[in-house]
C-alpha cells in the first residue's frame, strides 16, 4: 500500500503567505526532483505548487521524455506535442503543460515569462469568452445525463470542459476551449518575441550595411559580421517554429489529439451514460431499448461531425500564427538577401581596388624597366675606355647624348604603356 507521506513529499501546495521553500509546519523542503510550477486555472487565481516529476506524470499522463522537453537546463528546439491528456509547449521562452483544466508553467520566475503569465491569466480566466453567472469545476451526473440526451442546461455554465460544449449545444456563440485559449497565448507570445527581435535586428542592420557600402573599415566589417551571426541564429529559431506549425497543420491526427476538452467531456459523458443505463429498469421493452440505441447512435454521429468541424477551427487558429511566423521569416529572408547583396557589392569594390593596385604595379614595373635601360646606357659611357667623344673640347655633344638617352627612355615607356592598353592588360 502506498504511503501517504510520498504524495506530500512529491507535491506541496504553498500558502500565499509562506515562503516558497517552506511547507506546512515551517519545515524547509529541499528535496531533489521537486520543482515549482505556476498553476493557472480558469476559475482560480494563479498559485505556486511544488511537485515532483512523477506527480506531474500522474497528473497529466505525460511520459518522462515529454517532461524533459521542459527542462530549462537542457536545450531543446521549439516543440508542440499533443498527448492524450495534455499538450506540451516549448516555444522559445514559453514552456508549459496545458490540460483541459489548468496550465502548468515551470519557469515562471523568468523575467521574459512575466508578460506571458499575465496574458495567459487574463485570457483563460472565467471572465474571458462567453458570459456566465458562476464557474464550477464540478461535473455532476445530472449534467452529464442531460448532455448525453441533448437536453440543454441553461441554469449553470461550468468551467472547462463544459463551457465550450454547452455553448455549442445550446446554439450560442462558440468560443475556444480552455486548452486552445492557452495555446493561442503561447503562440502569440512566441511570435511576438520573434517579431520584436526581428524588428530590432532590422533597425540595426540596414544602417550598418549602408554605412559599410559608403566606407569599408574594420569597425564596420565587424558590426556587419555580428549582425549576420544574429541573423542566422534568429532565422533558425523562426524556421523551427514555422516547421512545427506546418507539421501540425499537415497532420489531422496530431490536431485531433489536442482536443482535450472534448475528449474529457466525451469520456465523462460515456461513463455517466453507462451508469444511467445500468440503473434503468431491466424490464424495459425491447422497442424502447432500440429507440434509445438509435438516439444514442445519432448523438454520437453528431458529436463526431462536430469534432471534425472543430479540427477546422483549430486549423484556422494555427494557420493564423503560421502566416504571422511566415511573414517574420520573409522579413529575415529579405534582410539576408540585403546582406548578401552588400557582400557582393563589397567584393566587387575590393576587386576593383585590387585591379587598380595591379595596374599601378604594372606602370611602376614598366618605369623601372625603362630607367634600368637608361642606366645601362649611362654605365656604358662611364666605362674607362678611350673613344672620340671624350676628346671634344665642348660640352655640346655631351648634352646631346644625355638628352638622347632620356628621350629614348621616355619613348620606350610610352610605347610600353600603349602596347599594354592595346593588349587589354591596362585600362
Amino acid at each position: 500500500m502506498r504511503s501517504p507521506n510520498i504524495d506530500m513529499e512529491e507535491t506541496v501546495l504553498l500558502h500565499p503567505t509562506l515562503p516558497p521553500n517552506f511547507a506546512a509546519g515551517g519545515r524547509r523542503k529541499s528535496m531533489p526532483g521537486i520543482r515549482s510550477w505556476l498553476v493557472i486555472t480558469e476559475s482560480r487565481h494563479p498559485y505556486i505548487e511544488e511537485a515532483g516529476k512523477h506527480s506531474i506524470m500522474r497528473r497529466t499522463g505525460l511520459p518522462a521524455r515529454d517532461l524533459r522537453v521542459l527542462d530549462t537546463q537542457l536545450s531543446y528546439p521549439s516543440t508542440i506535442l499533443g498527448r492524450e491528456r495534455a499538450i506540451v509547449i516549448n516555444l522559445e521562452h514559453i514552456k508549459a503543460v496545458i490540460t483541459a483544466m489548468e496550465v502548468l508553467v515551470p519557469n515562471s520566475k523568468d523575467p521574459l515569462v512575466a508578460s506571458f503569465v499575465s496574458d495567459l491569466q487574463a485570457r483563460v480566466s472565467s471572465s474571458y469568452g462567453v458570459p456566465h453567472q458562476h464557474a464550477s469545476t464540478e461535473y455532476n451526473d445530472t449534467d452529464a445525463y442531460h448532455a448525453a440526451k441533448g437536453v440543454p442546461n441553461e441554469g449553470t455554465l461550468a468551467a472547462s470542459p463544459r463551457t465550450t460544449m454547452d455553448a455549442y449545444r445550446n446554439g450560442g456563440t462558440k468560443v475556444l476551449s480552455f486548452e486552445f485559449r492557452a495555446l493561442e497565448v503561447c503562440l502569440e507570445s512566441a511570435c511576438r518575441l520573434l517579431e520584436s527581435e526581428t524588428l530590432t535586428l532590422e533597425q540595426e542592420a540596414y544602417p550598418a550595411l549602408d554605412e559599410l557600402t559608403s566606407k569599408i573599415s574594420t569597425l564596420n566589417l565587424e558590426r556587419v559580421r555580428q549582425i549576420k551571426s544574429r541573423l542566422v541564429a534568429i532565422s533558425g529559431r523562426v524556421q523551427k517554429v514555422r516547421d512545427e506549425l506546418e507539421h501540425l497543420l499537415d497532420d489531422d491526427m496530431d490536431m485531433a489529439e489536442m482536443y482535450l476538452t472534448e475528449k474529457l467531456a466525451s469520456q465523462q459523458v460515456g461513463d455517466i451514460s453507462s451508469r444511467v443505463d445500468i440503473g434503468n429498469d431491466e424490464l424495459e421493452l425491447d422497442e424502447d431499448r432500440d429507440e434509445d440505441a438509435k438516439t444514442e447512435s445519432e448523438s454520437t454521429s453528431e458529436s463526431s461531425g462536430a469534432f471534425k468541424l472543430n479540427i477546422e477551427e483549430l486549423e484556422m487558429l494555427l494557420e493564423a500564427y503560421f502566416v504571422q511566423i511566415d511573414g517574420t521569416l520573409n522579413k529575415l529572408s529579405t534582410l539576408r538577401e540585403y546582406v548578401d547583396d552588400t557582400e557582393d557589392y563589397i567584393n566587387i569594390m575590393l576587386d576593383e581596388k585590387q585591379n587598380q593596385l595591379l595596374q599601378m604595379g604594372i606602370l611602376l614595373s614598366t618605369a623601372s624597366l625603362v630607367l634600368t635601360a637608361g642606366m645601362v646606357v649611362t654605365g656604358l659611357f662611364g666605362m674607362n675606355i678611350t673613344i672620340d667623344l671624350y676628346n671634344v673640347t665642348t660640352y655640346h655633344q655631351f648634352w646631346e647624348t644625355t638628352y638622347g638617352t632620356v628621350g629614348g627612355c621616355i619613348i620606350l615607356y610610352i610605347i610600353a604603356i600603349a602596347w599594354g592598353k592595346k593588349s587589354g592588360i591596362l585600362q
